[in-house]
């Protein structure tokens, strides 16, 4: 049995699926001393396959941990700015894992952490269906007609953004928290969507994902899904 050679690479932890394709096409990828160029390339898993010169790392057992990402962490490994990173930061033992998606700078929260990086681009894909829960405090004046019509969809600057749901949980003078729900997550999406209605993100914790909840999880602390555990909730269509 044979797969794409992108999907081979990221099963082994190293990057996503995204980032194998771009390694693939700057030939950085040989197989059996060819370089390849094309990430449509199929294997078998029992080729040499090396990049930069390096041989990759056998794909491992599929694990998945829950993440309380603080605020002031990047979620990225290399930083250009050198700022502090999640994978800086994560307790000792860890193994080497990639994040489902992302969490800015100032955003906090539930973030996945796996060692499989066909994993985490299938759990990011927005035709799951899976919603994230948000808490978010906003200042400025809350429009309910304004807040309300977030759940039909926006466009911000020529990009569209799929329904909202924001429910008022409590308020004091112009400070007031949101419970927010959506089922896409582009790049600083509540942010943005906010802004457009007037108001500004003062904090964003992301509660879940899914299934997976942040639940009591303290800050800086991950926690192993057990196997069985995700097995049943990804369900046979994640083939993990």
């Amino acid at each position: 049995m044979t797969e794409r050679l992108a999907k081979f690479i990221a099963r082994s932890g190293i990057c996503s699926r995204r980032n194998a394709e771009e390694l693939i096409k700057q030939q950085r990828v040989t197989v059996n001393g060819e370089t390849i160029s094309s990430p449509a390339y199929n294997v078998s898993g029992s080729e040499k396959i090396l990049i930069d010169g390096e041989k990759l790392p056998s794909p491992d057992i599929t694990r998945l941990w829950l993440y309380h990402k603080p605020s002031g962490l990047v979620t990225t490994h290399k930083d250009d700015k050198n700022r502090p990173t999640v994978f800086d930061n994560l307790p000792i033992g860890m193994p080497r894992v990639i994040s489902v998606g992302r969490l800015d700078l100032n955003s906090e929260g539930l973030l996945l952490l796996t060692n499989n990086g066909e994993l985490s681009r299938k759990l990011e894909l927005p035709s799951n269906g899976w919603v994230r829960r948000y808490k978010v405090r906003v200042h400025g004046f809350v429009d309910l007609n304004k807040l309300q019509s977030l759940s039909q969809g926006c466009i911000i600057d020529g990009i569209k953004y799929g329904p909202i749901t924001a429910v008022i949980e409590s308020k004091q003078g112009t400070n007031t928290w949101l419970n927010v729900t959506l089922a896409e997550g582009k790049n600083r999406e509540i942010r943005r969507v906010m802004k457009s209605i007037g108001l500004e993100v003062s904090r964003l914790i992301r509660l879940s994902y899914g299934p997976f909840q942040l639940g009591s999880l303290k800050k800086g602390e991950t926690k192993e899904i057990p196997t069985k555990v995700l097995k049943e909730q990804l369900g046979s269509k994640f083939e993990i």
